[in-house]
């Protein structure tokens, strides 16, 4: 039973981090770059064997593995940025 709460899991997590990663790409690119669509093949079609992207009628096309590679990227950073915001925040001192 806890293997597969742990395989549901897994996958929400692997779901979650393709779509973050897909909006960051989208939203950082301004739309120029797209993330490949998850029910498509293209990614297995146009790009090499274990490519993050590609170019396809000249647009930056990332995969599926290239989305989830971003979306934990920005978790990640997401975190940093909080654990420095807290450690900063618990240094200040209250001025007389």
């Amino acid at each position: 039973m806890g293997e597969a709460i742990a395989a549901l899991l897994g996958a929400v997590l692997e779901v979650a981090m393709i779509f973050t990663g897909k909006a960051v790409v989208s939203a950082a690119s301004f739309g120029r770059w797209r993330g490949e669509q998850l029910s498509s093949s293209e990614g297995r079609i146009h790009s090499p064997a274990g490519a993050l992207s590609f170019k396809r009628d000249g647009q930056r096309v990332f995969t599926a593995t290239g989305l989830f590679f971003i979306g934990g990227m920005f978790y990640a950073l997401f975190a940093l940025a909080a654990l420095l915001f807290a450690a900063l925040a618990s240094q200040e001192t209250p001025t007389k």
